[in-house]
């Protein structure tokens, strides 16, 4: 009971956050703290077998497919809230309230004690004890329910497919509306130019040549040119200038033999 009477109040808080929150990410997440309050009430009632499926497949399957989905595809806070059938916020506040009467009238009805007929229930072990409930007794609403699971996949499938509305472009097709718009405004129909190498310095900072020797605008990206960190290639070819004279007036100062040797190096 007092695992009971710790959860309780964090799942009812966590259910009443799944209907006030905004971001749907929140939503899976508080639906995870329920679940898993859910699972560890199953294990303190001695159901180790309910305990792990609500562990296993809700919470680490399903839970995270609908998380993952979210943030997969994400969710547009624009999305229309317009109602598409007539009345159905009044039936929807309708059948609440008739759920949450229902759940109130269980409530009282429940008696609060020790529970009873465990060791009854689960003589033999609880798995085999539901193994033969469901195999045995209940073998046929078993059956149709799985029928049912796998008629609600296929019709998801079937809903979520999509028909192609126009023909899927080939590579052909790109190339030859590449030399299309070369013919109409002139723009280049191959790949952006590489980075180039001026002196010692290769990197994306530094703009590739052209045929005329002048830089290639296209070759840098557009944040590099606003921030100014384009190196130019005057200025690279000072430095690079710089750096071998600097060189040979060392190596003209070093000894006569090893004077040769910096020379050649050079």
């Amino acid at each position: 009971m007092t695992a009971f009477w710790i959860l309780a109040p964090i799942m009812v808080l966590s259910a009443l956050g799944l209907l006030f929150v905004r971001k749907a990410v929140h939503c899976a997440l508080l639906l995870a703290v329920v679940m898993i309050s859910l699972a560890i009430l199953y294990a303190v009632q001695e159901a180790p077998f309910l305990f792990a499926v609500q562990i296993i497949v809700y919470t680490g399957a399903i839970l995270m497919l609908f998380l993952f989905v979210v943030m997969l595809i994400g969710v547009d806070a624009s999305d229309s809230i317009v109602e598409t059938i007539p009345g159905q916020r009044i039936g929807a506040a309708v059948l609440g309230l008739a759920l949450g009467a229902l759940l109130v009238i269980g409530v009282l009805q429940a008696g609060i004690g020790t529970a009873v007929g465990l060791s009854e229930a689960n003589e033999g072990g609880n798995v085999q004890a539901i193994a033969k409930v469901l195999f045995s007794e209940n073998v046929y609403a078993f059956e149709v329910t799985s029928a049912l699971l796998i008629t609600a996949a296929l019709g998801a499938m079937v809903l979520a497919h999509r028909e192609r509305l126009f023909p899927k472009v080939t590579q052909a097709d790109q190339a030859k509306q590449r030399m299309r718009d070369y013919a109409e405004t002139g723009k280049h129909p191959g790949n952006l130019p590489a980075p180039g190498t001026f002196a010692r310095h290769n990197s994306v900072e530094t703009p590739a040549l052209l045929p005329d020797g002048t830089a290639s605008s296209a070759s840098v990206s557009r944040v590099l040119l606003a921030r100014g960190d384009v190196r130019n290639a005057e200025v690279a070819a000072a430095e690079f200038d710089d750096l071998v004279q600097a060189q040979l007036e060392d190596a003209d100062e070093a000894p006569t033999g090893s004077a040769s040797q910096s020379k050649e190096d050079v």
